[in-house]
């Protein structure tokens, strides 16, 4: 494998000091991920500092590290290594001619930044980088960044936020050419005084444009025109997406067929039919950004349309599992890593969707609500009555509002934490049940799903 840094490279985008010529072939800052041949960068956090863990990064195969102080290994030393991680995603990113994407979004992000990256990587095989995980923050971003090699065609960069001013901040660094936001919901609203300033929190992705670059907009969204306010001063072009007369990149058709959709889109210059593999109208929204993008980039629209068709769930993000459950077996929807009132609407009828003997849906408490947290909390009792659902494991103290609403309607039982969830669900799933499991991933709803799956995530 080529070297994706050499130490000399190191040094001169940082600014410190090389002990001694290495090449690293990639870079981490969790000692527990670095591999044969990684740089090592010794982060110092609140309650931790990475030195401590340098020798054990070496033990693993480190070849190099970045350090603020003299370590008994090859390194470069540097004031203050969080700069250093920083600088040096800056100088991957000026380094390469790849056409780059940024994504954000309150739902969706994670999920549309795969999918697109799939999508170009079938027209484009070796040669698109991505942010891998959910590595969208301040330290997360610069690492994907300094992870990407120089002669990549294509970098698809997830960004994400809980405070206004962070998106600003990191699609500077990202410096899209797309830059593309995947919808507006009350996600982290206790951090915000209105949905509005979410909005506006959103559209700051758009300043990191380059020049010539492109906004990729939700049409559908009730927030469009501030949106729109948001690109204009950065985007020589916008384009929309959805399914509403006027879109950009619009759905035609789309057609629910077994577990996933029958999608015809019309884009500017192109019409495109394909069968998307993910069930949910949510996935065919995701789709049509994704698509939008691959346009403005100059990717292979006909080769993104059979990736889509390919496209597999995300541990944790919609993945679909069949478990065995006596002589029979039953389905299990797996959207354990995150939620907000919207993505909760949105997979709860994929649930409702679902052709099974009975419907059973495990949520767990949704985080960072805000004072409003008991009303969005009891609100989820419509759509899991549209959903059909026959019964509701509730999880966590944040349900509470929930149980409530649904008391008389749908026979269901609020457990405090996950495993006493996870007890009463085994007990319950007969064969042929569907069974959607979501909540914060702090709930820990993710155990149940290894339990069942006998898998980890």
């Amino acid at each position: 494998m080529s070297a994706l840094w050499t130490s000399a490279e190191i040094e001169t985008a940082t600014g410190g000091v090389v002990s001694g010529p290495f090449a690293a072939t990639g870079v981490a800052f969790d000692s527990r991920e670095v591999g044969p041949g990684d740089l090592f960068i010794a982060l110092k956090g609140e309650t931790t500092d990475g030195h401590r863990f340098v020798d054990g990064a070496f033990e693993q195969g480190a070849a190099g590290a970045i350090v603020s102080c003299p370590v008994a290994h090859p390194h470069v030393q540097v004031a203050d290594t969080t700069a250093a991680l920083d600088a040096l995603g800056v100088a991957a990113r000026a380094r390469t001619a790849a056409k780059i994407a940024g994504v954000t979004g309150s739902v969706g992000k994670t999920g549309t930044k795969e999918a697109l990256s799939a999508a170009l990587a079938r027209g484009k095989r070796g040669a698109v980088h991505r942010s891998v995980k959910s590595y969208n923050n301040h330290t997360g971003v610069p690492l994907s960044l300094s992870r990407m090699a120089a002669g990549s065609a294509f970098g698809v960069f997830e960004m994400g936020m809980n405070h206004a001013g962070e998106l600003a901040a990191l699609t500077r660094l990202v410096r899209p050419h797309v830059a593309l936001i995947t919808t507006i919901a009350a996600a982290h609203i206790e951090f915000f005084d209105s949905i509005e300033a979410i909005a506006d929190a959103k559209g700051e992705i758009f300043q990191g444009l380059e020049p010539g670059g492109t906004a990729i907009i939700p049409f559908d969204s009730p927030h469009r025109d501030r949106l729109f306010g948001h690109a204009r001063p950065y985007a020589a072009n916008i384009l929309t997406f959805g399914i509403g007369d006027g879109a950009d990149v619009r759905a035609l058709e789309a057609i629910p067929n077994g577990n996933g959709t029958m999608v015809t889109v019309r884009l500017p210059e192109a019409e495109l039919s394909f069968t998307l593999s993910q069930p949910g109208a949510h996935w065919v929204s995701n789709a049509l950004a994704v698509l939008a993008a691959v346009d403005a980039l100059g990717g292979d629209l006909a080769a993104a349309g059979l990736a889509l068709a390919d496209f597999e769930g995300l541990a944790g993000r919609g993945a679909h599992h069949r478990i065995r459950v006596g002589d029979g077996n039953a389905l299990l929807i797996d959207e354990s890593y995150n939620a907000n009132p919207t993505s909760m609407a949105a997979t709860l009828e994929v649930l409702g969707n679902t052709e099974a003997a009975r419907r059973i849906a495990v949520l767990g408490a949704m985080r960072e609500l805000g004072p409003a947290s008991d009303a969005l909390h009891a609100g989820l009792a419509e759509p899991v009555l549209a959903a059909g659902v026959d019964y509701a494991l509730l999880v966590g103290s944040g349900m509470e509002p929930l149980a409530e609403a649904l008391e008389g309607e749908v026979e269901c039982a609020h457990w405090p934490d996950a495993s006493s969830a996870g007890e009463a669900l085994q007990k319950l799933i007969r064969p042929g049940d569907a069974i959607l499991i979501k909540g914060s991933n702090a709930i820990g709803l993710g155990r149940i799903v290894t339990t069942l799956t006998g898998r980890q995530n």
